[in-house]
This record gives C-alpha cells, sequence and structure tokens, in this order.
C-alpha cells in the first residue's frame, strides 16, 4: 500500500479536516472576539481544536515524513480532547456554559468529530510506510528474497 496520506481515500479524510479547519477557526475567532468571557475555557478550547484540525489538515496533505509524525501527534491529541472535553461536559455541564466542537463528544456536529480522529489513525496506520525488505525478520531470508536460505556451494 501506498504510504502518502494524501492519495485515494486520504484525499477526502483531507477535505473533510479542511472543512473543520475553516468551520472551527471561523467559530472560534467570533467566539473568542464577541464573547470570550460568557465562557472562556469553552472559547478557548474550541480554538484549541481549529489549531489541531489545521495542523491536522496541513500534515496529512503533505504525507512528508515529518509532516506524518507532526499527523500522529495531531490526531491523536484530536482524538485525546474528544474524548476528555467529550466526558468533562457531560459529567460537568456547568464548566462549559457555551458548547466547544468538542463538547459531548461532538454530538453538535453529528458525532464528527469522535469519528474523525479515529479515521485518521486507521488511515495513518493503513498508510505507514513499508519497512525494507520483505519484514520477515530474518537477514538471511531477506537477501535472498523470502524462504528459507541457500546453499550455493
Amino acid at each position: 500500500m501506498s504510504s502518502a496520506t494524501n492519495h485515494g481515500p486520504g484525499r477526502v479524510l483531507v477535505a473533510i479536516y479542511g472543512v473543520f479547519a475553516i468551520s472551527a477557526t471561523a467559530r472560534s475567532a467570533v467566539q473568542l472576539v464577541t464573547d470570550f468571557e460568557e465562557a472562556p475555557v469553552a472559547y478557548s478550547l474550541s480554538a484549541l481544536a481549529a489549531v489541531v484540525y489545521v495542523v491536522a489538515t496541513l500534515a496529512l496533505a503533505s504525507g512528508t515524513p515529518t509532516a506524518r509524525r507532526t499527523a500522529w501527534v495531531t490526531v491523536a491529541l484530536e482524538l485525546c480532547g474528544v474524548l476528555a472535553v467529550g466526558t468533562l461536559s457531560i459529567v460537568d455541564p456547568a464548566l462549559f456554559p457555551d458548547e466547544t466542537v468538542w463538547s459531548g463528544y461532538g454530538s453538535g456536529y453529528g458525532y464528527a468529530p469522535l469519528v474523525l480522529p479515529v479515521l485518521g489513525l486507521i488511515w495513518l496506520w493503513r498508510t505507514r510506510p513499508s519497512s525494507v525488505g520483505t519484514g520477515s525478520g530474518s537477514a538471511a531470508s531477506d537477501r535472498h528474497g523470502g524462504g528459507a536460505p541457500t546453499n550455493h556451494a
């Protein structure tokens, strides 16, 4: 399988991340500028989510080794954020007087914020670069194209 994160189904994933990056950035910018005092924690988390979506989008779109590492970190951070904020917003709703992208596990967005990082991590795993050789773990079998070593006596 190709190791590029931006080919095939990866293009759709990048496009969805791009939509979330734009929408989360716009929403958080408006919230921070107009109503920050009303829910500073929620609006700050919305801004953090926006940054995570922007960085994940760019990293997934690039597909370079450094970008792949960045994508792993940001998509994993996104999943942790959705799980943490989603749980806190249900357990103690007073912490979030207004919703964030990740409140209620992304219920305001059809739970896409919960599903998206799972799909992102699966895609990163499926498109990971293949290891050198056949992957058999044996140097002898890698030198001889796999299988048992041959005797050239």
